[in-house]
């Protein structure tokens, strides 16, 4: 990965939980790495545990943020979740999977969250 993208993801993963810190959600972990993969985020609100997956693009030309959350990245999502809960011995905890679409461009911002994608 070119350092330009992996700033441009730094970027609005940091985006995406000020927005997260602003609505109220308690942020517990960043990129959290694992064998299969990474965790963007994970947080909790109200009693629910919250893994985010977060997407920044700075065109619309290839789509919407979230047309890259495939069914794949979902299932890995999941995966990694369990992993997550497992390595930090949480259990009977509420799960929300949502995903964080982050759009940088013309020196604007624009985040849409999705609740529940999972």
């Amino acid at each position: 990965m070119t350092d330009a993208r992996q700033w441009l993801g730094r970027y609005g993963e940091d985006r995406a939980c000020e927005y997260l810190v602003g609505q109220g959600y308690q942020i517990l972990d960043r990129n959290w790495r694992y064998r299969e993969g990474e965790l963007d985020i994970v947080c909790v609100q109200r009693g629910t545990l919250v893994f985010v997956e977060v997407k920044t693009r700075t065109s619309l030309a290839t789509g919407s943020p979230f047309d890259a959350i495939t069914k794949t990245k979902l299932a890995r999502l999941r995966r990694l979740a369990a992993s997550w809960c497992a390595n930090r011995q949480v259990s009977n905890s509420q799960v929300r999977f949502d995903a964080i679409g982050v759009l940088v461009r013309g020196g604007r911002v624009t985040i849409e969250h999705l609740k529940q994608v999972l």
